[in-house]
């Protein structure tokens, strides 16, 4: 790995509310280097994916952008027309939607969707079109046949790959998954994982992989942020974070889902609902369901420290790292 290909800085995301703007994203900043794998995890409605759209600047009415950057190889997105970013889509990043049936149009075969996105941003004569889309369908482990195939026609872990495929045709140099194994069983689960790890080495493109299960992304990522709230409360790399949790609440997720080894543990859940992102609490926004949670806590919002590769948004944790 070498510099970071995308530099997200302070970025806030809005969502339009009746009672007023809801804080989705809030003062998220990270850097990817080329082919690092990040992953970003979390509970349901924490924000993961409306920052990915953020990133690819694909957010719509209600959401906004309400301040922050994104810097992909030292352009700012934030800043370029619709056409402008056009250019940079498919061709410099590509996002693997949630749910590939919904994403894939069902009327067209995968050969014209493969192609529609390819004379949408080459000019590739139908020759060059066909030998790329069979070489990446290829690539994700599915016969070029299935190219005249139409998406009602393939199984899920297929669809997935098909996506995948698609992701890879003009060879971007980041790829941008919004949960995709969500609909798939654990099988199918290690198999897409597998192969995406297998091209990202080989192709050598970033990868910014969104999902809610800790356990997808423990043997693929090499950094692992943790989301609360529209916040980032964790980041570090995965082996760090996975054995030395120091967030409560990143303690809490791995405390959630069982391990294939040591000692059989109770699991337990995390008590407690998540604050209201359009009128949250003044201070740490995990104190009302943390069991270590103070007055300070409650009354100063905490500040992202670093230590060594390692970054929390914690009073406790930074007390704790003070010399």
């Amino acid at each position: 790995m070498t510099g970071p290909v995308l530099q997200v800085r302070n970025l806030r995301v809005e969502y339009a509310t009746p009672s007023g703007p809801a804080q989705a994203v809030e003062d998220v900043s990270f850097d990817l280097a080329q082919g690092e794998f990040l992953a970003i995890v979390g509970e349901s409605g924490c924000g993961k994916s409306t920052l990915l759209f953020a990133v690819a600047q694909l957010l719509t009415y209600p959401g906004s952008l309400a301040g922050g950057s994104v810097l992909f190889d030292g352009v700012d997105f934030t800043s370029l027309s619709p056409e402008e970013l056009r250019q940079h889509r498919w061709r410099d990043i590509s996002v693997v939607m949630q749910s590939a049936m919904n994403a894939l149009n069902p009327t067209l075969t995968i050969a014209a969707q493969l192609a529609d996105a390819c004379r949408a941003h080459t000019d590739w004569n139908d020759e060059r079109i066909e030998q790329r889309s069979a070489e990446v369908l290829s690539m994700v482990a599915i016969d070029p046949v299935h190219l005249k195939s139409y998406p009602f026609q393939l199984s899920g872990g297929m669809r997935q790959r098909a996506m995948i495929a698609m992701a890879l045709l003009l060879e971007p140099k980041l790829v941008i998954m919004d949960e995709p194994t969500s609909a798939l069983d654990v099988v199918a689960q290690r198999s897409l994982m597998h192969q995406v790890e297998t091209l990202r080495r080989q192709l050598g493109f970033a990868v910014i992989f969104v999902t809610h299960d800790m356990s997808v992304v423990s043997h693929y990522s090499d950094r692992l942020a943790v989301m609360y709230a529209g916040e980032v409360v964790e980041l570090g790399p995965t082996r760090e974070v996975f054995d030395h949790p120091e967030h409560p609440y990143s303690r809490g997720l791995m405390e959630a889902f069982p391990s294939l080894l040591g000692e059989r543990r109770q699991l337990t859940g995390i008590a407690g609902n998540p604050p209201s992102l359009v009128n949250p609490p003044v201070g740490c926004l995990f104190a009302d369901r943390c069991a270590h949670a103070n007055d300070e806590c409650r009354t100063v919002r905490p500040e992202l420290i670093t230590y060594g590769e390692h970054q929390v948004r914690c009073h406790l944790v930074a007390r704790s790292k003070q010399p």
